[in-house]
């Protein structure tokens, strides 16, 4: 730590000169001694002073010099840690990759290895309670499950929903997954941990892990047993070879040695209980304060700490008989531009700008407070969103025409349950940035509710009109076919969007994949 204690603006350590500078210039000024040496003969010099040790006390000069230095360091900016960007949160980002080929089914491990993994993942969502994850699948071919998320309950949805059976191409590709996996992270501010679940990375693999020059962890949790077992079939069967043999499948457990030992890749088994779960946690928060420490965030500014010292020297000025009438005078003035006001909110106005004052609330977690002090629209706009305050949040995106205001509007849009709306701001998301995956999955949430929601308005419709009279007619005074009604935007979670999907989300997988599989073919 000693090492790191450095200074951020050294120059204002020029400043100290001016300290010793001023108590020899005013010491020579009231010299008695030195004034009158050339007038009066040395010998007699001595006998008229009268105050002859008045120039050893403690004087007003010397205050104001130690006030000098101390605001000349505090000025300099002396620092010795760093701090983390605005608004990053504490727990790194996790993104979770699961083998889904047919050996996952095989028996070794209770129930099934893909079985234990889904069991392993729960296991780590709880841990990392309120942290981000996203989720990935691969076998020939590689897929976004989901982007980086908190909804810890919908992780689990789609967790649940895997299966061999989804995956439009055969075999095993890890190379290809961990490049979709990286391209899934391309957008974060912050390092992050790519977690590779499987029964086994294939030697040809290899190059891609020894040559990764990405800035995220890689981990890799083997599960299966080097023993092996028969592998389960969809019909409840097991997997034969083409001699009729049951296919046993082992873990290669030399070639994730070798994977570790040829690469940067952090390999471990899966264990029964949860001390594998426990050493992932580990490492990904031990991996992410490494990567911060390496220069993702700036260094931390102790120099505020040195006021305490400055307000405790100002006091010594009220000393009888000492005079600094400059310092009263800032004194004064420092209290007619507070205006005579004891609001502790209109004394920060003169430290600290808007925009520092919301982010000094948001980082309390008082989001409302820094929806009020927020000047920029952006920041405002979070803020107000974190607050629920989603039509106000709204308003404040809405004052720039970037693609993550566009695409901020569609999640608060969501959230007031108006899906043809969000739709909208999705696509002109993806205008602006053609290639933004979590845009992309969020569009594809927004127009399954929105048909979902369209097919539910017909039916009360229809419903409502079978019990007309018939000579009644009802008019639509909206304008728009549907039922006006209130929707509480704190019930509008991913869970509810996902049981108003008509489709299962193991079937909505297996078509997304199958579109993605075909696209990526040249």
């Amino acid at each position: 730590m000693i090492a790191d204690v450095h200074f951020l603006r050294p120059w204002w350590l020029l400043a100290l000169l001016a300290a010793p500078l001023l108590v020899r210039l005013i010491g020579r000024r009231t010299d008695i001694r030195s004034r009158w040496e050339g007038m009066i003969a040395p010998h007699l010099l001595g006998h008229l002073l009268i105050d002859r040790g008045g120039s050893h006390r403690f004087r007003p000069v010397h205050l104001t010099a130690a006030l000098i230095a101390v605001a000349a360091i505090a000025a300099a900016g002396p620092t010795w840690e760093r701090e983390r960007p605005p608004f990053v949160e504490d727990t790194a980002p996790l993104a979770i990759a699961i083998d889904l080929t047919a050996t996952m089914n095989a028996t070794d491990v209770s129930p099934t290895r893909l079985e234990r993994a889904k069991l392993k993942v729960r296991d780590i969502l709880d841990l990392r309670r309120g942290a981000r994850t996203a989720l990935f699948a691969y076998a020939g071919s590689a897929h976004m499950v989901l982007p980086l998320t908190d909804d810890a309950a919908l992780v689990r949805t789609y967790i649940a929903a895997l299966s061999p059976g989804i995956m439009p191409v055969e075999g095993k590709d890890t190379a290809k997954a961990l490049q979709a996996v990286e391209a899934g992270l391309a957008n974060e501010t912050v390092p992050g941990t790519i977690l590779f679940l499987t029964d086994g990375v294939e030697r040809k693999a290899f190059p891609a892990f020894e040559q990764y020059k990405g800035r995220n962890d890689l981990m890799v949790l083997g599960i299966g047993t080097a023993e092996g077992g028969p592998v389960k079939t969809a019909d409840g069967g097991y997997l034969t070879d083409a001699s009729g043999a049951r296919v046993h499948a082992r873990l290669d457990i030399d070639a994730l040695k070798a994977l570790q030992n040829g690469s940067r890749v952090q390999v471990a088994t899966a264990t029964p209980d949860d001390s594998d779960v426990r050493w992932i946690a580990r490492r990904i928060q031990s991996a992410f304060a490494q990567k911060v420490a390496e220069g993702q965030t700036r260094w931390r500014d102790a120099g505020w700490w040195l006021t305490i010292p400055i307000a405790l020297f100002a006091a010594l000025w009220f000393r009888r008989g000492w005079t600094v009438r400059w310092a009263g005078f800032l004194l004064v003035a420092g209290m007619a531009l507070a205006g005579g006001k004891a609001d502790a909110a209109d004394f920060s106005d003169l430290w600290f700008t808007p925009d520092q004052q919301g982010r000094r609330a948001f980082e309390r977690g008082d989001f409302q407070d820094a929806a009020e002090h927020f000047a920029d629209p952006a920041w405002r706009g979070v803020a107000l969103y974190r607050a629920g305050r989603f039509q106000d949040a709204i308003d404040a995106f809405a004052q720039k025409d970037t693609a993550e205001s566009y695409y901020n509007q569609g999640n608060a849009l969501m959230h007031l349950d108006k899906p043809k709306e969000a739709v909208a701001a999705y696509g002109q998301a993806l205008k602006l940035r053609r290639d933004w995956a979590e845009a992309k999955a969020n569009l594809a949430l927004a127009e399954k509710r929105n048909k979902a929601k369209e097919k539910q308005e017909e039916e009360e419709q229809q419903e409502q009109g079978a019990d007309l009279p018939p000579d009644q007619v009802q008019i639509d005074e909206k304008g728009e076919k549907g039922k006006e009604g209130t929707v509480q935007a704190g019930e509008q979670t991913a869970d509810m969007w996902m049981r108003n999907i008509q489709v299962s989300p193991a079937d909505l997988l297996a078509r997304k994949f199958a579109i993605e599989a075909r696209e990526d073919v040249p």
